[in-house]
């Protein structure tokens, strides 16, 4: 259940050996998003109250980049434990901006310092620091439909 959520399951039984299969040290046999993608497992399995991701997307390819945002998307929607009704703090540190969009709360800092903070929206509308990043990060413009 949890790698079906993490969207690990269908790699894992391209394995020869499937959910037996000897990985390696660090995870050295397999690539950055399938990492990644066992890493958000592991932590639907362990059902912390707050989780942290530190740059999940960070150095993959797009195909990769979109399976891990799937994951999130599907841990922050449901949980760890799939109970919607459970509180969860998720705390998602990242550059990619697509990787917070959808996230209750954006805080912005710059220097170590909170600058702006509201949700995607907010900022976007705002005209501050993370405007300006999410559009020099889709091209140059806003996109007013994803709004």
């Amino acid at each position: 259940s949890a790698a079906m959520t993490a969207f690990a399951n269908e790699f894992i039984l391209d394995f020869p050996d499937g959910y037996d299969a000897m990985i390696g040290e660090e995870g050295a046999n397999l690539s950055g998003g399938q990492r990644q993608r066992l890493s958000i497992a592991r932590a639907i399995i362990k059902d912390p109250e707050i989780l942290v991701l530190d740059e999940a997307t960070s150095s993959l390819d797009t195909q990769s980049e979109l399976m891990v945002q799937k994951a999130m998307d599907s841990l922050m929607d449901h949980g760890s434990s799939g109970d919607t009704n459970k509180r969860k703090t998720i705390i998602v540190i990242a550059h990619r901006l697509s990787t917070i969009k959808r996230a209750n709360k954006i805080i912005v800092l710059d220097r170590g310092r909170l600058i702006e903070s509201g949700s995607h929206d907010e900022l976007v509308g705002s005209g501050g620091m993370y405007s300006h990043l999410y559009s020099l990060q889709h091209g140059g413009q806003i996109d007013v439909s994803s709004l």
